[in-house]
Order: C-alpha cells, then structure tokens, then sequence
C-alpha cells in the first residue's frame, strides 16, 4: 500500500510541475532494479528516482549514477552507503523517530510499568532493526519496565497472530506489544480476541486498517509515515538536483504519533 501512494504522489506531483515521468517495477528483485536504472541511464532521463529493493544494493547503484552523471533521488528505503555523494539525495523519515514514539505513547499508557514483547518486521530490512532497538531504548529508561520477548514475524497479519498464540500459549507474561508495522499488531490483536486478554498494542504505518483497528480499541497507538510526502519531496529533490542546485544529502519527512484522540486527521491523510 505504502508504495503506491508514493508512486501516486509522485505522478501527481510531476503533473503539477508538468513533468514527464515513467515509472518501472522491480518486484523486489535487486538486479532487475540495477537493469532498470542502468537502462533509465542510456535512455538519457534527466535524474532518477528509486525506491530501493534493499539497503545493501544502493551502493552499486550511486556508482552507476555518478559515473553517469546522474542526478539520484532515493526514496523511503535508508541507503546502505556509508555517505551519500553530491547529486545523489535520499528523501525518507528517520526511523530513529518511529519506534521511539510508538514505545513512549505505549510506555505512558502503561504507567511506565510492564512486560513489553516487540514483533520484528524483517530482520534483513535496516528499518525494522531499528525501529526495535528504538523500543528497546525507550523500555530501558524506564526500570519497572523489560522486553521480555522479540521475534520476527516478517510484516505480516498471519505471522503477527501466529506469533501471538504462541507467546499466550506459553504462558508468557506479557503486557505490552510494539509490532514494526501494523499489519503484525492487527495480527496480534486478532489473536487475543478468542483468548479475552486486553493488551496494550501499538503499530507504525498508520495504514487505513491501522487507523480502522485504531478506531476500534483493537490497537491503542500507530505512528504515520507520510508517504504523499516522500512522493511529493522526492520529486522536487530530483528537478533541484536536474537544475544544479546544491540539496542536503538527506532530506527527512517527520514521522507523527496517531492515538485516538488525533486520528480524524490521518484517515483524512490516507486517502
């Protein structure tokens, strides 16, 4: 879902400026994606904007466009360069933000004390790997509160309440659940629904079934990545970087807390 409203951003955005853009997939795979850029290239595109398969292949692609001469946007997906060369920008959020607000809202909710399990996204994906030793930090300010469990459950809604009976089946003292997405903390509320326990549980994405579970008392907190934005920004990047003008090497879209006091906001957002 994500992706598609980045790319929707973006070809709204290019219509607005009167920009000519085309767009390729890459279904996840890294050298279809180093294909693509390399053909972008010969064709004689003017910059070039990717949302990068995973972090470990951005490297090869910042060589190909700097030998080119090729101005290069990456957006959402941190690079895995260890610093980014000029004309070559990345437009995301700082997922040092994103855990962090989700296990603060969580923490207060909680009166700073209980048991935390943390659902990991992808242990190969930067963001997710984050996104947890952010929980772990926030957890660690607090003494009456310890991670008692964290396992992967790779982004998905089955893996998530799969998980989730596990840990209930064992027994497994837990007060508190901070998934990497919310895909995994729907997942989890679905699981405690047949077994009458009330956990605090919070997602990050705010995606429409985010903020509808939101709504609903199955989740208590998500946090929004602003997607229209990245699309949006990353576009404007790539015409200054086209016109020579010098841009910060990483250009950042703030991530927001969304509880249900505030959440009319975002399903307005998500749209």
């Amino acid at each position: 879902i994500f992706l598609t409203i980045i790319r929707q951003s973006i070809e709204k955005e290019a219509r607005a400026r009167h920009v000519d853009v085309q767009f390729e997939d890459a279904r996840g795979d890294t050298g279809r994606q180093a294909d693509q850029v390399q053909s972008f290239i010969a064709s004689g595109v003017d910059a070039i904007i990717v949302d990068p398969v995973d972090s470990a292949s951005t490297p090869q692609l910042t060589k190909m466009a700097q030998q080119a001469k090729m101005p290069l946007v990456y957006v959402n997906r941190t690079p895995g360069d260890k610093t980014l060369p000029p004309g070559v920008v990345f437009v995301g959020s700082d997922e040092r933000e994103s855990g962090t607000l989700q296990m603060e809202a969580l923490a207060k909710l909680a009166n700073y004390k209980g048991n935390v399990a943390i659902m990991i996204g992808n242990l190969t994906d930067a963001g997710a790997l984050q996104r947890t030793k952010d929980v772990e930090q926030v957890v660690a300010k607090y003494p009456a509160m310890k991670v008692v469990q964290k396992q992967p459950a790779n982004y998905s809604r089955s893996e998530g309440m799969d998980l989730m009976q596990n840990w209930t089946g064992n027994g497994e003292a837990i007060d508190i659940v901070a998934a990497n997405n919310d895909e995994m903390a729907i997942g989890a509320a679905m699981a405690l629904e047949k077994s009458q326990k009330k956990l605090l549980i919070g997602g990050i994405d705010a995606t429409p079934d985010g903020l509808k579970a939101l709504a609903s008392d199955k989740i208590q907190v998500t946090v929004f990545q602003d997607a229209v934005g990245q699309g949006k920004t990353a576009l404007a990047v790539a015409l200054k970087l086209i016109k020579g003008e010098k841009v910060e090497s990483h250009v950042w879209i703030p991530f927001e807390l969304v509880t249900k006091e505030n959440m009319q906001t975002y399903v307005e957002k998500s749209h």
